[in-house]
């Protein structure tokens, strides 16, 4: 059993929300209860979340948009390559939260108490 952690942060690597998916489902299907309700200025994120529809959404809320193009898409959208360095704060986070066992293994059974567990242990992140 596979399971797929999409992650939002603020801009200082913090734990905003995040959203669980079965390992073999495309990470855009996550995308839209990630952001939905919340106001940001910009998203920086990797060719997994280059989709035409995450593009409209952030373009009709007016945030910065900083996706890494696939090199298939038909016209590239140009970025900001100083903010998207900074992508590596999520990056550090998942670093961070697979440092637990737990996390890393999937050890939990159910959604609910890896769920938990990924909430305690961005807390201790944190709290650090």
């Amino acid at each position: 059993m596979t399971t797929k952690i999409l992650a939002l942060t603020d801009a200082l690597g913090n734990l905003v929300r995040f959203e669980l998916l079965p390992g073999h489902r495309f990470d855009t299907v996550g995308v839209e209860p990630l952001i939905e309700g919340i106001d940001f200025g910009g998203l920086v994120a990797d060719k997994a979340f280059d989709s035409d529809w995450i593009i409209e959404n952030l373009n009709e809320r007016g945030a910065k948009i900083v996706i890494s193009q696939h090199p298939r898409r038909a016209k590239p959208l140009v970025i900001d390559a100083d903010v998207y360095k900074w992508r590596h704060l999520i990056e550090n986070f998942f670093r961070k939260i697979k440092e637990f066992k737990r996390i890393a293994m999937r050890s939990d059974k159910t959604d609910t108490s890896f769920t938990a567990m990924i909430h305690a242990c961005a807390a201790l992140i944190n709290s650090r």
